[in-house]
């Protein structure tokens, strides 16, 4: 079932927050070429935006990115992709995940819980192959190749994915979230994206953790991030340089990536992702 997503997928989707997304935005990213639309932010377990955004297209898979497990009842949730799925078969992508525990009082056992979690999900009729589980350390990327579709990462640069990849092995989907700046000025670019990065993930320890096991420094990761790390995490340029930059995940394992344009107050998102869909060269 990996292979049959990563053909509904393509190489190249797009993230965003559940609460900036339209069904007219998503009418024009399909209409744009890109695969699919990957909801962030903590989507209820309604699944509500789900079933609107599909209802406003034809081919586009919508994905959450994630359905927060402390805050989402599995079994709501669970109920909510059983009617989704009945309308809109084989077009929903059902990512779940813990979170970080800054956000979350009763955070404990994160392995543990995404187990149960996963448990009741499978229980109640939602098949592991249209589930992908976020994942960074080790075992949960174990835990994503056995029980669900595959694993899908959240601020990680290149290095991770090679890492990540063999850790899941070739089968697993490998969905991934980068961030893109579309900008010549590349110390304002860099500002954009840093912006973004430092606040909150740099004073998120599952984020910092993650970056440290892949060689990071304290001096990286401290303050407002290091220009080096910001650069990892954050591609920009011209359109065709931040697409040889979002390429350089699908060339080290990665079988999609989830671009998140980041803008300046006031740009045009649309116009950003109609360029870069031109660099990626997708097919409208």
């Amino acid at each position: 079932m990996a292979q049959q997503w990563r053909e509904r997928l393509g190489r190249f989707g797009v993230w965003r927050g559940f609460g900036l997304v339209t069904p007219d935005l998503a009418a024009e990213l399909e209409r744009l070429g890109y695969g699919a639309l990957w909801l962030g932010a903590s989507p209820p377990a309604d699944l509500g935006v789900v079933s609107e955004l599909l209802g406003a297209t034809t081919t586009l898979v919508v994905a959450t990115g994630i359905v927060n497990m402390w805050g989402s009842d599995p079994h709501e949730v669970a109920a909510s992709f059983a009617r989704i799925q009945a309308a809109h078969p084989g077009r929903f992508l059902l990512g779940v995940g813990i979170g970080h525990p800054e956000a979350t009082k009763e955070y404990a056992k994160p392995y543990e819980t995404a187990v149960a979690y996963l448990d009741t999900l499978l229980a109640d009729g939602v098949p592991g192959d249209d589930i992908v589980l976020a994942a960074l350390g080790r075992k949960m990327l174990r835990l994503a190749a056995g029980r669900t579709a595959g694993a899908h990462p959240y601020l990680v640069p290149v290095g991770y994915t090679r890492h990540a990849r063999e850790i899941l092995g070739p089968g697993p989907l490998f969905a991934t979230e980068h961030k893109a700046v579309l900008s010549a000025d590349q110390e304002a670019a860099r500002e954009i994206g840093r912006l973004r990065v430092e606040r909150p993930y740099l004073g998120l320890v599952n984020y910092t953790s993650n970056l440290r096991r892949l060689g990071w420094t304290d001096a990286d990761l401290a303050g407002r991030g290091s220009d080096a790390l910001i650069d990892a995490l954050v591609a920009h340029g011209e359109p065709a340089d931040v697409a040889a930059q979002l390429t350089e995940h699908l060339s080290a394992g990665a079988d999609h990536l989830c671009v998140q344009l980041l803008t300046p107050p006031g740009a045009d998102l649309v116009d950003g992702y109609r360029r870069l869909a031109a660099a990626l060269a997708l097919s409208s």
